[in-house]
């Protein structure tokens, strides 16, 4: 029983154990990595059609007769788009922190592997 207990806990075992790790690392890091990328893609359409909403509305507000002020639903469509870009540029630090996580764990993977082969 004790002998197995120290195998478990030994080198190989932790060795066994960051392989392991990484190699469950690797694809959740790539997936999440392409989820924020669509999102990332789906906020500058978004931003997009917030702007062509927010011109359109301008135009309508000049072009009317009658008087219905526009202008706080612009305000609204404008502080709804600086919502949208504070996101993206969360998601962009979260990207750039992803990808510098990928390389970490593909640069280790390849540190274990020469490491095995010596």
């Amino acid at each position: 029983g004790t002998k197995m207990a120290a195998a478990a806990s030994g080198p190989g075992a932790r060795e066994l154990f960051a392989e392991g790790l990484l190699q469950f690392l690797r694809p959740a890091v790539r997936q999440l990595d392409r989820h924020v990328h669509s999102v990332r893609e789906s906020q500058v359409e978004l931003r997009e059609h917030i702007d062509s909403l927010a011109t359109e509305l301008c135009r309508i507000n000049e072009d009317q007769k009658v008087a219905l002020d526009l202008d706080p639903y612009v305000k609204k469509l404008l502080n709804a788009r600086r919502r949208v870009v504070l996101v993206n540029n969360i998601l962009q630090n979260a990207q750039e922190r992803l990808r510098r996580l990928n390389h970490s764990v593909a640069k280790e993977t390849v540190r274990r592997k020469a490491m095995l082969e010596a």
